[in-house]
């Protein structure tokens, strides 16, 4: 008997826990032809803003031991080309799209939401207070209780949408942050985001990015990100989607079993693009043999 994999985020219903993570397979395109999209939990789509954003100039990743750095600045081409051109692509490939917002203004960010408000085809938002690698908004939201606060209090006024907060590591207490946004009216958690990180070029004796700091991604992060999940698991009762070095059904479940109801895959699907649903095969087959209904079960096991 085939377990069941779906989940529930809020009111917002998974055939089952695997996602794509935010600024890794960016609307869907590139990878459709070897992820069918539908088969995913959800897509967290590329980070969009109001307007078109350039994004950092070059270089903008550089390997790392066991991951990657990335600078890329959030670079999309805004939510009017969104709505106009990638969602309806969506919509057609039956995807569950989770949109990530940006912005560098509460005004920007809550202007998105109103814009994204009511679109046949979005599912939620993840508002994304964390990217460690732009210079205005972003990270500086996401470190500050107080203005992590405000921004979700705004963006939960503008929408109806179920409203996923994506967390920073960056952080010196990830449950003051998630305790901030979920009285301001969050619905449930992402985390975690990269870590900030650097690399220098001992031969030009300069920084490989040409933003000097980027995101530290990949299963380099991984220990940090199951800690921090199993943190706020302990802080809140809102769900949470884990994410940060997952590149296998092993890796998801620790993540489920640390209290993430479902994860997403990042950096991994760089090397495979199959990945996401590898681990969907994975998970299914762990509860398969484990004698396990309901994968749901499994959520926040290792906490009892």
């Amino acid at each position: 008997m085939n377990a069941d994999l779906s989940v529930h985020i809020g009111e917002l219903q998974l055939k089952n826990p695997v996602l794509v993570a935010s600024g890794t397979f960016g609307y869907g395109r590139e990878y459709c032809g070897v992820v069918p999209l539908a088969e995913l939990g959800g897509i967290m789509t590329k980070g969009t803003s109001l307007e078109p954003w350039a994004g950092n100039p070059p270089p903008r990743v550089a390997e790392t031991p066991a991951g990657m750095l990335n600078a890329i600045g959030l670079q999309n081409p805004g939510v009017t080309h969104f709505l106009e051109v990638d969602l309806p692509w969506l919509r057609q490939q039956g995807a569950t799209v989770i949109v990530n917002l940006v912005g560098k203004t509460t005004e920007e960010y809550t202007r998105v939401a109103e814009r994204i408000e009511g679109q046949p085809g979005v599912h939620a938002i993840e508002l994304n207070i964390s990217c460690p690698n732009v210079k205005e908004g972003g990270i500086a939201f996401g470190t500050d209780p107080r203005l992590a606060h405000e921004v979700v209090r705004a963006v939960r006024r503008a929408t109806s949408l179920p409203l996923i907060v994506k967390l920073s590591p960056n952080v010196t207490s990830i449950t003051e942050i998630a305790r901030a946004v979920e009285e301001a009216g969050a619905d449930a958690f992402s985390l975690i985001n990269t870590l900030l990180g650097m690399a220098i070029d001992i031969r030009s004796r300069r920084p490989v990015l040409g933003n000097v700091f980027g995101g530290l991604s990949g299963p380099a992060i991984k220990p940090v990100a199951l800690r921090m999940v199993w943190q706020v698991a302990g802080a809140s009762k809102l769900p949470i989607i884990g994410m940060g070095g997952i590149v296998s059904a092993e890796d998801a479940l620790e993540f489920i079993m640390a209290g993430a109801s479902a994860v997403a895959l990042g950096t991994a699907v760089f090397r495979d693009p199959a990945a996401p649903l590898k681990v969907i095969e994975g998970l299914s087959e762990y509860c398969r043999s484990g004698g396990i209904s309901r994968l749901s079960d499994l959520v926040g096991a290792a906490r009892q």
